[in-house]
């Protein structure tokens, strides 16, 4: 029986995103019927404003202009994350940060990582890319004539959640003739074999489709309450478990950072993130090593306000995963299939991966989904398995002994079997491109060794030869040229934002 129908049950970023990347892909039959069904009665979570360059290659795919987003998202560049206080301020002083980039550490190709580590005291590890430079001096990563998702250098977005999701939405409706229906499931119906047969709304409407994408958020109607994927608990690896998110409201005058701030406190850390007009902030800490009111006067302290005057939304973290992101006719995609936190914008990270990767390999007839299942299932476990190792990385490398948190996130049974492997390899040499043996990494050898050396880590240099010392030192003075080059010759961030609007309206 072929596949012809298909729910995606909930919309916000998940939903969207996958009506997207599936009306994309499957965009030449007219017999295949997409629909969105979004509850009025459940709001969206809205929180996770950044993201990672991987984003770009999806809204360019789905046709939808870069100009638009911006305008329409209150979006802003992002250029990277710049950690600050991940290291013992007490050794490393309060002002100490590293930054991880999107542009690449291999400056002309080469990797400079051995000639690094044999002067590591003489410059920060990120300064290999001209990005950090740029990030300090607040640039935007885009020249006024740059093409559209292209620039000077790797770049993601902070945007307004939910505007973002309006934004996927609409073109989803308009270009790939996603059908979008308002109504509240009560209830969904399985046949015999366990598949999900039918929906049932709160109108007494049924209706059938042959396939199921779950994104209805943490409440996992489907995959979780209706065919009982088990939930793979990694809160042993992952230490925090809790979220206050709020929004601040700004002059819409000062300087845009154009990178997300992560800066660490006693249990975890806080992130902020600047858009025009307002900043997006989250306190993430483990309950188990931070009480409520703590947080809450922590947080205040950071903001110069009294713990009394904030009013965030609590959200709270199951870190980990569904066992099976795809069982029978039915596939879980966004926090419906699993999540770590919001370190390194993960969440949207994955759902864009799985949502792309569903879409590449959907099922033409219903029997094709056993082995199309395994293959998928397989596929995202290691992704997950591999992220959750990535976010475990920033804690664990920490020298931080302030705070029962840090020291058990030292605990080495809190690292995977493959963390740990690797972090004894990189023990001895520095991560190299063979060790990420798979695709399917959706965090690579660049990102780990912005990390690694950010937090000095340590790996004994090696014998260099005379010709490898004097060429990995040139490519470094040419990036050091290549950063004041690009401080000098590009926009402030704001300023561009500015500009392209300005430009915007005269059309």
């Amino acid at each position: 029986m072929t596949v012809k129908k298909i729910a995606i049950i909930g919309g916000g970023t998940a939903g969207w995103m996958a009506a997207n990347h599936l009306g994309f892909e499957l965009r030449l039959d007219p017999e295949i019927e997409i629909t969105v069904i979004e509850s009025p009665d459940i709001p969206t979570i809205g929180v996770g404003e950044g993201t990672v360059p991987y984003i770009r290659k999806a809204l360019e795919k789905f046709g939808i202009s870069e100009a638009d987003l911006i305008a329409n998202c209150d979006a802003t560049f992002k250029q990277g994350i710049k950690f600050v206080e991940w290291l013992d301020p007490a050794v490393h002083g309060k002002d100490h940060y590293y930054y991880h980039p999107f542009d690449t550490p291999f400056p002309a190709g080469r990797d400079v990582t051995r000639y690094w580590l044999a002067n590591r005291e003489k410059f920060e590890f990120h300064h290999v890319s001209a990005q950090a430079g740029v990030c300090d001096a607040m640039r935007a990563p885009k020249r006024i004539s740059s093409l559209p998702y292209q620039g000077e250098l790797g770049y993601a977005y902070h945007f307004d959640a939910l505007k973002f999701a309006q934004l996927l939405a609409k073109n989803a409706l308009e270009k790939f003739s996603i059908k979008h229906k308002k109504a509240t499931i009560r209830d969904a119906e399985q046949c015999s074999d366990g598949s999900v047969k039918n929906l049932l709304f709160d109108t007494g409407e049924i209706q059938a489709f042959d396939f199921y994408v779950d994104c209805s958020g943490f409440s996992s109607f489907i995959i979780d309450q209706k065919l009982k994927v088990p939930f793979v608990d990694c809160s042993d690896q992952v230490l925090t478990d809790t979220v206050l998110a709020l929004q601040v409201p700004t002059d819409g005058q000062a300087e845009i950072p154009p990178y997300t701030i992560a800066k660490a406190h006693s249990a975890g850390w806080l992130w902020d993130i600047a858009l025009p007009n307002r900043r997006g902030l989250g306190f993430v800490y483990s309950s188990s090593y931070m009480s409520e009111e703590k947080a809450l006067t922590d947080f205040g302290l950071y903001l110069g306000l009294g713990p009394e005057t904030l009013s965030p939304r609590k959200i709270p973290i199951k870190v980990g995963y569904r066992e099976e992101p795809w069982r029978k006719n039915c596939v879980a995609i966004g926090l419906a299939q699993g999540f770590v936190e919001p370190l390194e914008a993960t969440s949207i990270l994955l759902t864009d991966f799985s949502a792309e990767y569903l879409a590449k390999t959907f099922p033409k007839n219903q029997d094709d989904m056993p082995l199309l299942a395994k293959r998928y299932n397989k596929t995202l476990t290691y992704s997950w398995d591999r992220t959750i190792d990535f976010v475990k990385l920033h804690y664990c490398l920490s020298d931080r002994s302030d705070s029962d948190f840090w020291r058990a996130n030292c605990n080495p049974d809190t690292f995977s079997q493959t963390l740990r492997e690797r972090l004894q390899l990189w023990r001895i040499e520095p991560p190299k491109k063979q060790d990420f043996f798979s695709r399917f990494e959706v965090f690579d050898v660049e990102n780990y060794l912005y990390v690694l050396y950010g937090m000095r880590f340590f790996t004994p240099p090696s014998f260099l030869s005379e010709f490898e010392a004097r060429d990995s030192q040139e490519q470094i003075d040419k990036i050091s040229e290549q950063s004041k080059r690009l401080q000098g010759g590009l926009l402030s961030h704001r300023e561009w934002l500015t500009k392209l609007k300005q430009a915007m309206r005269n059309v």
